[in-house]
């Protein structure tokens, strides 16, 4: 039986005309390796909500980030144009509707700023969470722009040598 956070994801594809295929898993998919293990993909096609706190306005900021690939929250707060903080447990519940592990891109309770990375645009497939921590969809880069209305940027965070 699916969860409500899983049906506001169903409703939020169907609306979008996006195929609603939601996997589901015994184990939780909650890391972005944990979820590449279970679908059978790699680490970097797993498009991973991350949800930071804009410090002046309150709005919660969704970074759509490749698996692979730590958020640079410098960079972030310089393209938001404030103050970037951390999103605890009952910021994340209260702006997305999603519990940590579970957040979709899509169906949040406030609409977000969305930033997506650019390294998932090289990938043809790429799998999102789907509302609970143990549930993913599979949906194409454009796809996902067109269900966030994301900005297209470079958010990683840099190796240092």
């Amino acid at each position: 039986m699916a969860s409500d956070s899983q049906n506001r994801v169903v409703a939020a594809l169907g609306a979008a005309g996006v195929p609603a295929e939601i996997r589901e898993f015994d184990a939780s998919t909650r890391t972005s390796a944990d979820a590449a293990a279970a679908i059978g993909c790699t680490v970097a096609q797993i498009a991973k909500s991350v949800i930071l706190r804009a410090k002046q306005t309150e709005r919660h900021v969704l970074v759509v980030a490749s698996g692979a690939n730590r958020v640079c929250e410098k960079t972030v707060a310089h393209l938001v144009g404030e103050k970037i903080g951390r999103a605890d447990a009952d910021f994340v519940r209260a702006k997305t509707g999603y519990v940590i592990g579970g957040v979709s891109p899509v169906a949040h309770a406030e609409t977000p700023i969305v930033l997506v990375d650019e390294d998932l645009m090289r990938y043809d497939e790429i799998w999102a969470a789907a509302g609970t921590p143990n549930s993913v969809f599979r949906l194409t880069p454009a796809q996902l722009l067109t269900l966030t209305a994301g900005h297209v940027t470079r958010v990683k965070e840099e190796q240092q040598p």
